[in-house]
């Protein structure tokens, strides 16, 4: 157990990958655990049941989170279960084209930028209210190395998630003075993810090249972004904000 038990943690997307191995890390250490999920429900019960059967806190909400209705309901039923959201690890991956500048047209680029921007917009601006009237909350952004080092038929992701970085900064700024902390964890590739599984941008040749370009000589699992995430939601991380935290092995230094 740790500062933080007893604080109730959202958690988007959090039926697979990153944020399922967020959610279990942040039940371990004694938080309450919402895995908001999009479509897979058996999967998002899964992660509770597991959570559950090691003496944890857990519920399962199905929520859109580019939908701002979606997203009140979400907080709402939060707030009338356990009374409201203490931290927010935003990490749910909202669809994006893979191709290249010239094969992409606007509405791909700017879908993405408008989707990425707005859920975070939104769902910061639903958990703002109950962390500034306790004077204490921890806010935290998924992002991906894709921001800094640009990779081929990656612009769409790696341009909005440089955005999101910017708002976090900007937000981290502004919500200081209230006990609010924000932060990123940038991921570099990471294995067991939805992405990891798109074969026509991590096939195994691609996963050899970042392997080699790594000084830890493997990528990252999710429970290794999960401990990053854990840290920045934590009692602990009490004067840390706006920065950012590189989970690569290496493979940028920055």
């Amino acid at each position: 157990m740790t500062g933080a038990t007893g604080r109730v943690v959202l958690v988007t997307g959090a039926g697979s990958g990153i944020g399922a191995a967020a959610a279990r890390l942040l039940a371990a250490r004694g938080m309450r655990v919402v895995v908001n999920y999009l479509s897979n429900t058996t999967a998002a019960e899964e992660v509770v049941a597991g959570i559950e059967a090691a003496g944890g806190q857990a519920m399962a909400v199905r929520a859109d989170v580019r939908e701002v209705a979606a997203i009140d309901g979400m907080v709402e039923r939060v707030r009338a279960a356990w009374g409201g959201v203490d931290v927010l690890v935003h990490n749910a991956l909202i669809p994006f084209a893979v191709k290249s500048f010239q094969d992409m047209t606007w509405d791909e680029l700017g879908g993405k930028l408008d989707g990425e921007m707005h859920a975070a917009f939104a769902l910061t601006k639903a958990v703002l209210p109950g962390m500034a009237e306790q004077g204490w909350g921890r806010i935290v952004y998924i992002s991906t190395g894709l921001s800094r080092r640009p990779r081929e038929n990656m612009i769409a992701l790696g341009t909005a998630k440089a955005a999101l970085e910017q708002f976090g900064r900007y937000v981290a700024q502004e919500l200081g003075p209230q006990g609010i902390t924000v932060n990123i964890v940038s991921a570099g590739p990471v294995e067991d993810t939805r992405m990891a599984r798109m074969t026509d941008v991590f096939d195994d040749a691609h996963k050899q090249r970042q392997i080699s370009a790594t000084p830890l000589g493997r990528l990252a699992h999710p429970d290794d972004v999960a401990r990053a995430i854990a840290f920045y939601a934590d009692e602990d991380n009490s004067f840390m904000t706006g920065t950012t935290a590189a989970v690569n092995g290496g493979m940028a230094m920055y």
